[in-house]
């Protein structure tokens, strides 16, 4: 995917590890210039250094520690990645995290809310940051991170489903609200990753992730889980002009085929593919409840 995001620019969030720092090393090399936050101020400045070290002459990456749960900070963050760029043409919403692991009842109901502070309300402040710069251009790309929690429960993650499965249906409806705008907005699940995350969940133990979850966690630690590399692709496709008009979409980086997805432009469009939705009985097979 060498150059096909030059002359472009983005804002990545949750940028300093993991699959963030994944997309943004696959931003610079697609040719992007790139605007990299995180709350950890160190890793973020490691990274900076890193990426820059990968950079073409002329391309830029530049860096500010934000929390995207503060508004403040995300105020902050648009300020100064509009400063720097007088453009910006993509805001990956990456920043996350599992929230507390246990049963509802014995969690701590403030990093409860804490998690969804940064999952959900952190992705709505900062596509709500960058909306009118999109707007006033007439083009943006909005790319949301999802998980597994936006489409089955995952019991003893509670924070984390809650928030994984609301954003992506704020995501769907935010496409729709902007649909005549020329923003196109799309969540991806990147696959089960070998990341901070799984090593929480290992720590956390089976006591309080249950006896499931955790020894999933455990086979993916050893079997290697899904490529970072997979995800950042993805990424960088839905923040290319390829991607232009596919929008309201939960896609998956490992399963989905979605390096062909220009060439069904219209199906997507116009179905329901590739969106949250209830299943009915008819979706089974089932004819009980017909009336």
């Amino acid at each position: 995917m060498s150059g096909l995001l030059k002359g472009r620019a983005a804002v990545i969030t949750g940028a300093n590890q993991g699959l963030g720092e994944a997309i943004a090393t696959a931003y610079v090399q697609a040719g992007a210039d790139v605007f990299l936050c995180a709350r950890d101020e160190a890793k973020l400045a490691e990274a900076q250094t890193r990426l820059k070290g990968l950079a073409e002459s002329g391309q830029r990456v530049e860096a500010i520690r934000a929390d995207v749960s503060k508004r403040e900070d995300v105020v902050r963050l648009a300020a100064a990645a509009l400063k720097a760029f007088p453009q910006i043409h993509i805001l990956v919403n990456n920043a996350g995290v599992y929230g507390p692991k246990g049963r509802i009842e014995e969690i701590d109901w403030d990093e409860w809310v804490q998690a969804i502070e940064i999952n959900l309300l952190g992705s709505i402040l900062t596509a709500r940051a960058f909306l009118p710069h999109f707007r006033s251009h007439r083009y943006g790309k909005i790319i949301q991170l999802s998980g597994g929690g936006a489409t089955a429960p995952l019991p003893f993650i509670s924070a984390y489903a809650a928030s994984k499965a609301a954003i992506v249906r704020f995501m769907e409806t935010l496409a729709e609200e902007v649909k005549d705008d020329g923003v196109d907005i799309n969540s991806i699940a990147p696959g089960a990753l070998n990341t901070r995350l799984l090593d929480e969940v290992l720590e956390a133990g089976m006591d309080k992730v249950g006896r499931g979850f955790y020894e999933r966690a455990l086979k993916q630690k050893e079997e290697g889980g899904a490529p970072l590399e997979k995800g950042a692709a993805l990424t960088v496709f839905l923040g290319s002009s390829m991607s232009d008009g596919i929008t309201g979409k939960l896609i998956s980086a490992v399963w989905d085929p979605w390096e062909h997805f220009p060439e069904h432009l219209e199906d997507l469009q116009k179905t329901d593919i590739y969106t949250l939705r209830r299943i009915v009985l008819k979706d089974r097979g089932q004819a009980w409840g017909d009336l």
